[in-house]
């Protein structure tokens, strides 16, 4: 274990404790992990600290678990926001083992360090310092299942007794600047279904591979026309993005192809709506299923996160930026704040660690965002919670 001073031994002992927490989620089940220990870990801690803790099990999810812990009463007030689940690692590529909190270099190693269970462990040492306070109005901690393959936890928190507070802030790695952009994700494939044959005679089948050739084709007329008809000078990437991942298709070269699947991403800026891209998709593809003989379907690989925006005139937004020194940003990766938004809370992203380090083998959050982040926290919680509303 550490034994570094700048990081205070309970937290040091809380998050040692949930990095040693497996709590993967993955598409693979012989990956897919459940959150609980995580989650009854935070519930442990927050029922210590007085808190109303609600434990809410995800729909169809078994294993998965969100929690929901308030402090203080009333509506309005602050929600501080983060996933419990970590992406697959590989073990044996690591300098460290990844479920033992390692210190070395100013750094602190473990999966999940810094996306995003060091974020959890630094809120509730900005707690531990005003819980004494009076609270006028409540403060909320969220912890959601499952980001990191289907964000099923926050896609239930509209059918579950969410949240209702006034601002929220998702601690995911933003170099503690604040975000109040970010683009939407679709996943999705389309599947040419066409008849197999003897490659001699071409008259046999109808090549469903060449009909992807036109799908392809498409989506990247589409990708141009996008790219001309939406910019956003915010991001550093300033036009939507439409990436073809994967194609898988045929069986033998001798073979006429009967059936090819095509998988793409698709990066939509805010005011886009993945719903109207998904039909226009749909739209550009019927001629070509019509004119190849082809069938054609549509799968969601993954369910989508809308684009995401805040005003930069929003309270929230502003305390941010006064309390970081740093004008908010907009970035190409996704989070849950849109989930967040739509449950009528101002939303920003801002938390400890790199987002560079997120995904990567010996992952670490840095000890020089440790006390920031905690004062960040803690002045948030001092500005929208013991601070009497004023509306």
């Amino acid at each position: 274990m550490p034994n570094s001073t700048a990081i205070s031994p309970l937290t040091l002992k809380r998050m040692t404790a949930l990095i040693a927490e497996n709590s993967i989620s993955s598409v693979l089940p012989e990956y897919d992990q459940s959150n609980e220990g995580v989650i009854n870990l935070l519930a442990s801690w927050c029922n210590d600290l007085g808190f109303d803790v609600s434990i809410m099990p995800i729909d169809d999810q078994p294993g998965k678990f969100n929690l929901l812990a308030t402090y203080g009463q009333g509506s309005g007030g602050l929600v501080l926001s983060g996933h419990t689940d970590t992406v697959p690692c590989n073990p044996e590529k690591w300098t460290s083992d990844p479920f033992t909190l390692t210190e070395r270099d100013g750094k602190l190693y473990g999966l999940g360090t810094c996306d995003m269970k060091g974020f959890f462990a630094l809120a509730l040492e900005a707690i531990e310092q005003v819980k004494h306070q009076t609270f006028h109005q409540p403060l909320m901690i969220l912890a959601t299942a499952d980001e990191e393959c289907s964000m099923s936890g926050a896609r239930a928190l509209s059918k579950q007794t969410g949240p209702n507070g006034r601002y929220a802030v998702v601690g995911e790695p933003s170099s503690l600047r604040p975000v109040r952009m970010h683009k939407g994700i679709i996943m999705d494939s389309i599947r040419v279904t066409g008849r197999s044959g003897h490659s001699s005679n071409p008259a046999l089948g109808i090549n469903a591979m060449d009909a992807v050739h036109d799908v392809m084709g498409e989506l990247k007329a589409l990708r141009l026309d996008l790219a001309e008809r939406y910019q956003d000078a915010h991001f550093a990437v300033q036009t939507p993005t439409l990436n073809l991942g994967c194609i898988h298709g045929g069986d033998n070269p001798n073979r006429i192809c009967g059936s090819c699947e095509l998988a793409y991403d698709l990066r939509a800026l805010p005011g886009m709506s993945n719903d109207d891209l998904r039909e226009e998709i749909r739209r550009r593809m019927n001629p070509i299923a019509a004119q190849n003989q082809v069938e054609l379907s549509f799968e969601q690989l993954f369910s989508g996160v809308e684009p995401f925006a805040e005003s930069e005139h929003s309270e929230l937004i502003k305390e941010a930026e006064r309390l970081t020194g740093a004008t908010s940003v907009a970035v190409n990766y996704a989070t849950e704040a849109p989930f967040l938004q739509s449950l009528g809370m101002e939303t920003v992203v801002l938390g400890p660690g790199n987002i560079d380090q997120a995904h990567q083998i010996d992952e670490y959050l840095a000890l020089d965002q440790i006390e920031p982040c905690v004062n960040i926290v803690r002045n948030l919680i001092e500005r929208f919670c013991l601070t009497p509303a004023h509306d």
